[in-house]
């Protein structure tokens, strides 16, 4: 069965008492899953973008501006896709043309392991237009599935695979650009990537080594961590809250909060907002990803929220990071 475009009605798929489809004006269909109590996840199908993960309580978990704007401009917070390019090069719109699309709702995507845990989930798929491959002429299917676990987990699970029939392979780099809504950035540490390797992208990509036995906010940040590992924590102290952050098949993890300056030149930001957002974004960025025609990548962010609390430098009582 042929995928379902964002306008026509929604696949038997979504007849399950865990999922809403919602019309809205202005390209704002989404969907909705449902877990326990408040627990929810809203996607639009622009971008194919998560906007809002609450846990049980009804507590929104993610950041979105104040400011956003809507399509076809991309919208800031949640977690955009970025693809086929993170950053700025060539002719590509900045982080790429993904969450500036229209994605459909895929009524028959190929299998993926049976996870008892999983309460509610949707499957969207993304293929070039016209205009797409005039920009990158590489022919492709993204599959995206979203998921919501029974305890209020969040995961996404991205396979990309090359569909050119000239032969050629395409190269491309990845990110999910996750904000998570935080109480105070300047309360804030993240824990799993103190020794690693960085690029700082305030110092012209120049390369040098974390010092710190956590990473704190006083000031703008924009790096690439390489090599990161697969677990890495944000302990935001005032919520009494520690993010964990999982992923796979993505080596790079980027750390990213734009400070007042940068905040206040941003159309889509408030002057102020970046006291309350964080980016932490498995992604792979510093080695593109290169596929053969016929092959697939798959790339997973798993995220979850867990009370804690802080003491003497170390979690308490729950060691997420070696848990």
């Amino acid at each position: 069965m042929a995928a379902a475009t964002p306008h026509s009605p929604p696949p038997q798929q979504l007849s399950s008492p865990f999922l809403e489809y919602i019309r809205a004006p202005g390209g704002l269909d989404k969907v909705v899953l449902r877990g326990r109590r408040s627990c929810s996840v809203e996607i639009r199908l622009f971008g194919g973008q998560v906007t809002s993960w609450k846990n049980d309580h009804g507590e929104e978990l993610l950041f979105v501006s104040s400011k956003a704007i809507k399509p076809p401009k991309p919208f800031r917070g949640g977690i955009p896709i970025c693809f086929p390019q993170f950053g700025t090069q060539g002719n590509l719109e900045q982080h790429g043309f993904a969450r500036n699309r229209f994605w459909a709702i895929d009524d028959n995507p190929p299998p993926l392991p049976v996870n008892p845990a999983i309460k509610a989930f949707v499957d969207l798929i993304l293929k070039p237009s016209e205009d797409d491959l005039k920009m990158w002429p590489h022919s492709f299917e993204f599959r995206l599935r979203i998921a919501l676990g029974a305890g209020g987990d969040l995961s996404l699970t991205s396979r990309i695979r090359n569909t050119n029939t000239d032969g050629r392979p395409f190269s491309y780099t990845f990110a999910y650009h996750t904000y998570f809504s935080v109480s105070d950035i300047s309360e804030v540490r993240v824990e799993g990537l103190e020794t690693m390797d960085y690029l700082d992208n305030m110092k012209g990509k120049e390369r040098f080594t974390e010092q710190g036995d956590a990473i704190v906010f006083e000031s703008e940040v924009d790096k690439v961590y390489l090599a990161a590992p697969s677990k890495v924590a944000i302990i935001d102290h005032d919520m009494r809250r520690t993010f964990v952050v999982t992923k796979e098949g993505l080596p790079d993890a980027v750390v990213w909060n734009p400070w007042d300056k940068k905040a206040k030149a941003m159309q889509d930001f408030g002057d102020s907002e970046y006291k309350h957002m964080l980016c932490v974004e498995p992604a792979a960025v510093e080695k593109p990803i290169t596929l053969k025609p016929g092959e697939e990548w798959k790339g997973r962010l798993g995220l979850s929220a867990v009370p804690s609390s802080y003491c003497s430098g170390q979690l308490d009582p729950l060691k997420v990071l070696h848990g």
